[in-house]
């Protein structure tokens, strides 16, 4: 049969035929650019040099804290911030680095439609740039935090706790989930624009207005919606509430809450807390591994929802768009 009539291969496979070779082929170039290993670099050596600087302040009061582990990732030390500050910074601007040109560059290169061409959908070539995106980023930080532990194992001279273990991991997969958020921010800006500069300078935009200027749009906003702040007998719930509401709309926000919660055992409550809840309660006590859990579920499964709702908008936007040879 003539190539011009035979039936499109494509059809007889599943929408993720080629999901698999997208993966490979697209985290091989992430992990061997040069792009990735400078971010990488720039992350590795600034992360280390805040931990190092916490295991020095730590050494000096080892047998004062349960959780040393835990203080070397929240310790700061003049004139580094602390270790989960600087992951909380440099995150995003990994994750979008990654992502800014992964559609628009193959628009640019005249290589989307010879790649559309072949057995792979577009489900599963979009879909598999995401995940390729997201693996390299996971590599990276699981690197990272296998360092991190070796290095406190190695000037510490202790091994940490199983509940200081199981805290680590859980703050190890909020940050991969916080990575997605705007990876998949990133991917959307992509899609939509065809230049990659113009796609990066609005996921930085994106990113400015939630780690910069979102704390000062919060109390406005929550003014116009609940009023004003104060009343007749002090701080209204109402605005208390809604202001929270708001402010929980941040990745940003929902990531350091959930670092608070997992790296700070005696962290009991991640918004206003009544006097009457606090009755019972031991205040300043270690809240045990599997209620801090319980504590930071709706936020991290608010990170998740967040990567899945903007995943979906690019690939919307992306089905309907006109691929031309």
């Amino acid at each position: 049969m003539p190539l011009s009539r035979r039936p499109d291969a494509r059809r007889r496979g599943s929408p993720w035929t080629g999901l698999g070779v997208v993966v490979a082929k697209e985290t091989a170039d992430h992990l061997s650019s040069a792009r990735m290993r400078i971010l990488e670099a720039l992350v590795f050596l600034t992360a280390i040099a805040a931990a190092y600087a916490a295991i020095r302040s730590i050494r000096q009061t080892i047998g004062e804290s349960p959780f040393l582990f835990l203080r070397l990732l929240t310790l700061s030390q003049d004139p580094l911030p602390s270790f989960i500050a600087l992951l909380g910074f440099l995150i995003p601007l990994v994750a979008i680095a990654l992502a800014f040109d992964a559609v628009n560059g193959e628009f640019n290169r005249r290589t989307l439609s010879r790649i559309l061409a072949q057995p792979i959908y577009r489900d599963a070539l979009l879909l598999g740039k995401f995940f390729a995106a997201l693996l390299s980023l996971t590599i990276g930080l699981v690197s990272l935090w296998l360092l991190v532990l070796g290095l406190g194992l190695l000037l510490l001279g202790l091994p940490p706790s199983t509940e200081e273990t199981l805290r680590m991991l859980g703050f190890l997969v909020a940050t991969i989930a916080y990575g997605g958020v705007w990876i998949a921010i990133a991917l959307l800006f992509s899609v939509i624009f065809r230049a990659p500069a113009t796609a990066a300078l609005a996921a930085l935009g994106v990113w400015l207005v939630f780690a910069l200027f979102w704390s000062v749009i919060t109390p406005l906003v929550t003014t116009l919606i609940a009023g004003p702040s104060e009343g007749v007998f002090g701080p209204r719930l109402a605005y208390l509430q809604t202001q929270q509401i708001i402010d929980r709309l941040s990745p940003n926000t929902l990531y350091a809450e959930t670092a608070l919660a997992l790296l700070q055992p005696s962290t009991r409550a991640l918004g206003p807390v009544l006097i009457s809840q606090l009755q019972g309660a031991l205040l300043g006590s270690p809240l045990p591994v599997s209620q801090s859990f319980i504590l930071i579920w709706p936020q991290l499964t608010g990170l998740v929802a967040a990567t899945i709702v903007i995943f979906v908008i690019a690939y919307i936007v992306f089905q309907r768009q006109e691929i031309r040879a």
